[in-house]
This record gives structure tokens, C-alpha cells and sequence, in this order.
């Protein structure tokens, strides 16, 4: 029985980065001696275990047959006489599969290093195109390691191109999808992510409103500000689809199965944009702003009101970015309000929420007429 470190760990330590988590292969064990050793199994569809002390994920060298469409269309075939090369080749890309023994002594026998060298994503073996949710591995990868150099090489990206016009994409869960897409959002170059998935036909497939240049290029300056400002999830996703109209965008949304906040910012700031676009920056009208604070729920929900103007501001051109001014002020001249004044007034019920609303228009209409 041997124990390898392998994939991202030697990775990162051959380019000198912090190492976050450590992942383990096991040669020539079987589960019922892991767990004589103390380890926990976890996996279900293949043996994973995790050490009994640092809970790190120790896994049984593997192989793996395609036998049907997309992620989880493959037979696993677990057992001490696969070696460390057969448990490698499955593996995506040559900078991820090589493996370090706990003595010291590097495994690379598809010349991940050399890669390394070249700031190169090459794919392992032909078996890539079995698996489609790799085309949104690698382009992660190159959000990951765009600023280091890396790109994608062109024989992988022939692959990958094959493999949309095979309709491999289309056998995605939405899930996956967007598990990935959480992921990139986040790397150091998210934009890099969106540009691969474009280079090789997969965005028309998962965000086809997004293909055309107009919409492209929109959509990579918002995020690409949002994500200079450290912007969260959703701000980002909102960001990603801006440029679309409310309606399709939460359409794309919901079909990306994003979460919740996700998709109600993203519905937000698209329906937002129309509308902030037609205010006039010397006398915008009163009542479109109170109907725009509203459908934000800004009285309840502040911090997605900030959210909102957060992507606003990344999103708009310069000759809109002034339409911003009245709808701030407009926010903190209607949340000056206070519902239990009206309350002695002797106001109560549909009365009460009439003289909020009436309020809250007059407040607004003085603060956007200085």
C-alpha cells in the first residue's frame, strides 16, 4: 500500500503557490484496510476515505469507463492493481495529474511540469471528451491562471470544440453548470472563464444571449468591475447579465439555476436599467423612482439596495452613471419616513399604507427638485 499527494497540491507547490487542500491517492489498498486504519469512508460511488486525524480525502486509485452521455454516464472501476499511472490518466488536464510520494519523489508521466513551464492547459488523453463539464474545468482554470500566463493550447481547444459540436454540453446538468460558474466568478480573472467557454462554442450552448459581441463585451466590463471591487456572488452574476432585458434574463437565471438572491438582484438590476435610463437627471419624475424603490423592497432589504446601486454603478455608461444621484437621494429622502408617527396621527390599516406611500412621494419630490 503506497500514498500519493496528488493533483492540485503539486501543482500549486510547483508554481509557488499556497497550498489550500491536500488530496490523497491510494495504491494497492482495499476499503476494508483503510478502515482497519482508522479512516472514515465517505464516497458511494467510488472508495473515498478521510484520515482520522487530519480529515484530509484519501482516494483508492481508480479507473473510469464512459458508458453513457455527460457527468454521470461512467462506470468506476476501483482495486489494488491499478497503479498510480492508470489512477492519473483519467484525470483532465497534465498539470493536474501528477503526484508526489511521501517520500518526495515527483510521478509525471504526461509531462505536467513541462506544461507548467509553458503556462500551458493541455488535456491528458482522448478520454477528456468524455466528460463535457472538463470544457468548464479548464476554462476555470484559465481564470485561475490567466494572470500567470497560462492558456489553453490549441490542441485541447480543437478538442473541446469537437465536443460541443457533439453536443456534449447540451448533456450538462444546470447544477454542475452553475457550480462552475459560482466557482469562476470568483478566480482572478473571471472574464477569462466566459472567453474560453466563448473560443470554443460552449457559451452559445449555456448563456447563448451572451455570444453576440455587443452583449459580450457589455457583460465582461460589468463583471470585470464588480470583481475589482471584490463584489459578491450575486453582484457578480448580476453583473454577468446585465445587458440582457428582465424577462430573458431571468429566464437564463433560472435556467442556470442560480440561487435565489442570485437570480432576484440579476431580475433587479436588468429591470432597473431600462428604467434609470428614461429618469431625467434635472426633474426626474417623483413617482418612477417611488415605483423603482418599491419593486427593490428597499425599506426591507437595504443591503440588496446597496447591491443593486453597487452594479449599477459597474454597469452604466458614463452618460447614465448620473440617473444614479436622484435614485439615492430619492432612497434616503422616502426611508426618512417613520410609519409610527403616522400611527398617532390616527391612521391605520389601507389608510396607513396610503399616507406611507404619500409620504414617502412628497419626501421624494422635495429631495429631487433642490
Amino acid at each position: 500500500m503506497q500514498t500519493y499527494l496528488v493533483g492540485g497540491a503539486v501543482r500549486d507547490k510547483l508554481l509557488g503557490l499556497r497550498v489550500k487542500d491536500r488530496d490523497w491517492v491510494v495504491v494497492g489498498a482495499t476499503p476494508e484496510q483503510m478502515l482497519a486504519k482508522g479512516f472514515t469512508q465517505v464516497g458511494s460511488d467510488f472508495p473515498v476515505f478521510l484520515h482520522p486525524k487530519t480529515h484530509e480525502e484519501y482516494a483508492l486509485a481508480r479507473t473510469e469507463r464512459k458508458q453513457g452521455h455527460g457527468y454521470h454516464g461512467f462506470s468506476v472501476y476501483s482495486a489494488p492493481d491499478v497503479t498510480l499511472e492508470e489512477d492519473l490518466l483519467r484525470r483532465d488536464l497534465t498539470i493536474n495529474a501528477m503526484a508526489r510520494s511521501e517520500e518526495g519523489e515527483l510521478t509525471d508521466p504526461f509531462n505536467g511540469r513541462k506544461d507548467l513551464e509553458a503556462r500551458e492547459l493541455r488535456h491528458v488523453s482522448e478520454a477528456f471528451k468524455e466528460d463535457p463539464l472538463r470544457i468548464l474545468r479548464t476554462a476555470r482554470f484559465s481564470a485561475r491562471f490567466q494572470p500567470l500566463g497560462f492558456g489553453v493550447c490549441t490542441e485541447t481547444m480543437a478538442l473541446m470544440r469537437a465536443m460541443v459540436a457533439d453536443d456534449e454540453v447540451e448533456h450538462l446538468v444546470a447544477e454542475r453548470v452553475w457550480q462552475e460558474i459560482q466557482r469562476a466568478i470568483h478566480e482572478l480573472s473571471p472574464c477569462t472563464f466566459f472567453q474560453v467557454l466563448r473560443d470554443c462554442d460552449a457559451l452559445t450552448v449555456l448563456i447563448p444571449e451572451l455570444t453576440p459581441d455587443a452583449e459580450f463585451s457589455a457583460a465582461m466590463d460589468a463583471l470585470q468591475r464588480v470583481h475589482v471591487q471584490e463584489g459578491s456572488t450575486a453582484e457578480r452574476f448580476a453583473a454577468l447579465l446585465a445587458p440582457l432585458d428582465e424577462l430573458t434574463c431571468m429566464a437564463r437565471a433560472k435556467a442556470l439555476k442560480a440561487p435565489n438572491d442570485c437570480q432576484q438582484l440579476a431580475r433587479l438590476v436588468a429591470g432597473c436599467i431600462s428604467v434609470i435610463r428614461q429618469l431625467h437627471s434635472t426633474q426626474p419624475d417623483a413617482g418612477t423612482l417611488l415605483e423603482l424603490l418599491e419593486k427593490v423592497d428597499v425599506w426591507r432589504r437595504p443591503e440588496r439596495f446597496s447591491q443593486l446601486v453597487n452594479v449599477l454603478e459597474c454597469t452604466l455608461p458614463n452618460s447614465d452613471q448620473a440617473q444614479l444621484a436622484p435614485l439615492k437621494a430619492a432612497a434616503d429622502a422616502a426611508s426618512g419616513v417613520d410609519p409610527q408617527a403616522l400611527i398617532k396621527q390616527g391612521f391605520a390599516g389601507k389608510e396607513l399604507g396610503g399616507a406611507i406611500r404619500a409620504e414617502r412621494l412628497a419626501r421624494i419630490s422635495q429631495a429631487v427638485s433642490r
